[in-house]
């Protein structure tokens, strides 16, 4: 017995002695120095001065047909991170490659390349040359009820906008059209239900991001229900949350799901969840229900700022902080040179007497970063564009809505 007793010690001895050289084994695998994994974004970051991270979180409006002092002096001296395209900026093809071509090359002494970012909707909204064909509205788009027929509209405009060098657009337009006396949306929606926004929607997007033009959800929480128009008025949907959610916020949901990259906030009120602040303004609609509830961790935008619906109620700098503050990311600005510029010396401001605080600065600014870095933004020149070769693609797709019209 006592024999057994002595084995029995030994072997329990033997058996410890392995957990324990087992053990330490694990823990020199577990404290082996692992190579810290670097992040280029972050470090890019880093790098930024101040006023560099700031012009990030701005795209603005310029002047004309060709680059100017201001644009040059926003660009040079405000470190913007993007412009904007309208009508009046566009002559013809020439032209608009041109400008596109300058105003990359003039950025080139920064260290971030610019968004050139435009409004292609199609319909009655659309700003290319008159010798490129156009395609028809969301709502035309919308009666096909066919996802090929909107990816290939996707990828056509986008393959359209980036042979002249534009890599960011302004659409699609995920706002459902259920308000007959809404003349703002109207047929620029691709449908009155939420199920054809959303599935149409998500195409056209695809189609944007395999074309590497970056797409922007509008207008968050949607603009469908209203009949007043954000440029001159402040809209109100005076709806609760379950209702917005099933309805109007759903696209945008779907799309969040589907990849969304950038989303645009609307200029609304909504009384039954912040009756103080539009939109635009908003941390609950920005942080509490964009961010958190949806769980949207892109880029936000604001949609013009110098709209009636914002600059009847407040100044210039003081509307864009308190969108940054809500929790926008880039502040689109359309106002004059002079209000651009007092606009970001207002942020700057804010910053130095720690309104707005570097950490909140720099979340905005690495998102603004990954996206560029995403998309492989650059500031080269686009050296020719065959017209003939877009109009070409353009028609394909014409015929082919013509085929599924229903």
């Amino acid at each position: 017995m006592k024999k057994i007793s002595i084995l029995i010690l030994i072997l329990c001895t033997m058996f410890l002695g392995c957990g324990r050289q087992e053990e330490n084994k694990t823990n020199e695998i577990e404290n082996k120095p692992i190579t810290p994994t670097i992040d280029p974004v972050k470090e890019e970051l880093n790098k930024l001065t101040l006023e560099e991270k700031i012009g990030q979180m701005f795209i603005i409006k310029i002047e004309g047909q060709e680059i100017n002092e201001n644009t040059m002096k926003l660009i040079r001296d405000y470190k913007v991170g993007g412009v904007i395209l309208f009508q009046n900026n566009i002559k013809d093809s020439s032209q608009l490659l041109k400008l596109t071509n300058s105003i990359k090359e003039y950025n080139r002494e920064n260290p971030i390349p610019l968004f050139i970012s435009i409004d292609e909707e199609g319909g009655r909204v659309t700003r290319m040359p008159k010798e490129i064909k156009k395609l028809p509205s969301g709502s035309k788009i919308g009666r096909t009820g066919s996802k090929d027929v909107a990816y290939n509209v996707g990828l056509t405009v986008g393959e359209e906008l980036m042979s002249f060098g534009i890599n960011m657009n302004f659409a699609p337009v995920m706002d459902i059209n259920s308000n007959p006396a809404n003349k703002v949306i109207g047929d620029r929606s691709f449908g009155d239900n939420p199920q054809t926004v959303s599935e149409l929607g998500i195409e056209v997007m695809k189609g944007f991001q395999n074309a590497e033009v970056i797409p922007v959800l509008k207008h968050f929480p949607g603009h469908g229900d209203t009949s007043v128009d954000s440029h001159e008025d402040l809209p109100i949907i005076n709806k609760n949350i379950e209702d917005l959610e099933n309805f109007e916020m759903l696209p945008f949901k779907k799309g969040i799901e589907a990849g969304a990259d950038v989303i645009m906030i609307a200029h609304i009120l909504l009384p039954q969840l912040d009756k103080d602040n539009p939109s635009t303004l908003s941390p609950v609609i920005i942080k509490d229900i964009l961010r958190d509830k949806f769980d949207f961790e892109g880029v936000v935008i604001t949609d013009d700022i110098s709209m009636k619906a914002i600059s009847n109620k407040y100044g210039v700098g003081e509307s864009a902080l308190k969108s940054l503050k809500a929790g926008t990311d880039i502040v689109l600005t359309c106002h004059t040179p002079d209000k651009q510029e007092e606009m970001i010396n207002f942020i700057k401001k804010s910053v130095e007497d720690g309104t707005l605080t570097g950490e909140e600065i720099d979340g905005k600014v690495y998102r603004i970063l990954k996206l560029k870095d995403k998309y492989h933004i650059d500031d080269e020149a686009m050296e020719t564009v065959n017209i003939n070769a877009i109009n070409e693609n353009i028609n394909e797709v014409l015929e082919d809505i013509n085929k599924n019209l229903k």
